[in-house]
């Protein structure tokens, strides 16, 4: 059954600066929640400390637009060589050998990110960025949409790493929206047998990783899937009976809080619990079930009783943060469970997208007809090593427009510090 997306392949140049512009101002509104003293601090041991991103974002919009895809000129090829890519160790041994003693100021960081931005900007207005023969980078745009994308990816990993600074060396925003509330239905939703499908044509999306291609179809035997996430109450019970303290949760004096982006609050029950997949894994056996796999994901999202695919669990209306889910920045932390109904998909599942991202079953690996794309060949490939797994949907501080059916994220099984929350499925 063919995707249901958008599929113009068009470029919309002001649309683009538009979104390149966003980008930047929202990584400016992030780095201006962390305190000046704090900017070389490394709070993830495994990945760079801030200072690092702030380079990196608009080195790789430069090097990948300007330099690798249109063949201009370096701006400054030694921070261009030092903030060219990120790192992910397996363990902090490993990262301690990416240490540094000494990063640049922040101005000389500031003022080679403000040349990036301009060459990029120009580029997106004014040169031909759709040019395959001058450069594969440049087929329907590829290299114009990795950077966005790109940017919008590390706003994520910006703000995990920022939550876990310690709170007095933040700069927090209007405080959190605490409330408990019931979701909107309970329960499990019984998915019956059928078929999903995976993947993108090529050319069907404007964009898509290489990891989204090929499109395939698999048929997905029948199962129960919980129409809600597993809450802080419901993993407060597993833990009783001697499931690990999720690593988002703080004990003090004998009571419970939640470790939020800005701040702690007493431990809201109704909110879903953000664990690693292999606690999710083990909570779920616990409760007699499993993970779903990435395919069965699909099939309780996108699936329909007619036998049709939806673009969205909620079907083909363009994703909206007010109206379908916790997503977009509308908020820096969850809210409970069921909170947007308008989002569930036909089989009455809710939060599929949004309120943290799902953890599969499924190692993250390549689908057929893979082929590392051009503007970015190391972006998957390196991460084929079954020890990543896929995740699905989107957390609160996903970007809307990384929000499609085929998008498809990946850590660690037992990395801690992601937005990822926890669904049971039964056969």
């Amino acid at each position: 059954m063919p995707l249901l997306v958008r599929t113009s392949t068009e470029l919309d140049r002001d649309r683009l600066v538009a979104r390149y512009r966003a980008n930047r101002a929202r990584s400016a509104e992030i780095f201006r929640f962390l305190e000046a003293e704090a900017y070389a601090e490394r709070p993830i041991p495994l990945r760079h400390p801030f200072v690092f991103y702030e380079g990196h974002i608009p080195a790789f919009s430069f090097i990948k637009l300007i330099r690798e895809a249109l063949g201009g000129p370096s701006i400054d090829p030694q921070l261009e060589n030092l903030f060219r890519r990120g790192i992910d160790p397996a363990d902090s041994a490993e990262a301690a050998r990416h240490a540094r003693e000494s990063w640049p100021s922040r101005q000389r960081v500031l003022e080679f990110a403000t040349a990036c931005d301009a060459a990029v900007i120009d580029a997106l207005a004014h040169a031909d960025i759709t040019d395959a023969a001058a450069s594969p980078l440049l087929e329907r745009g590829q290299a114009a949409y990795a950077i966005l994308e790109h940017e919008e990816m590390h706003h994520e990993t910006l703000l995990y790493i920022l939550h876990r600074l310690e709170h007095e060396r933040k700069v927090a925003p209007p405080g959190v929206d605490v409330t408990e509330r019931s979701p909107a239905a309970l329960g499990r939703a019984s998915v019956p047998a059928g078929r999903a499908t995976l993947g993108a044509r090529r050319d069907a999306i404007a964009f898509g990783w290489d990891n989204e291609f090929d499109e395939f179809t698999v048929d997905v035997p029948a199962f129960e899937v919980d129409v809600n996430n597993a809450t802080n109450g419901d993993w407060l019970a597993f833990m009783r009976d001697g499931g690990p303290r999720p690593d988002f949760w703080l004990e003090r004096d004998g009571a419970l809080y939640l470790n939020g982006l800005f701040g702690e609050v007493p431990l809201p029950l109704t909110w879903p619990a953000y664990v690693t997949q292999k606690q999710a894994a083990d909570y779920a056996r616990w409760r007699g079930g499993r993970l779903m796999s990435e395919a069965e994901y699909h099939r309780a999202a996108f699936g329909t009783p007619a036998g049709q695919e939806r673009a969205f669990p909620w079907g083909d209306a363009e994703p909206d943060p007010h109206k379908h889910g916790n997503f977009g920045f509308r908020r820096y932390d969850p809210e409970p469970v069921g909170t947007s109904p308008a989002g569930a998909s036909a089989w009455g599942v809710h939060d599929l997208v949004g309120n943290g991202w799902e953890w599969t079953s499924t190692p993250f690996a390549p689908f057929d007809g893979f082929a590392p794309m051009a503007s970015y060949p190391e972006y998957s490939a390196d991460f084929f090593d079954g020890a990543h797994y896929v995740m699905k949907g989107a957390s609160p501080v996903t970007a809307t427009g990384l929000i499609r059916r085929t998008f498809r994220n990946w850590y660690r099984a037992e990395y801690p510090y992601v937005y990822a929350a926890c669904r049971v499925a039964y056969d």
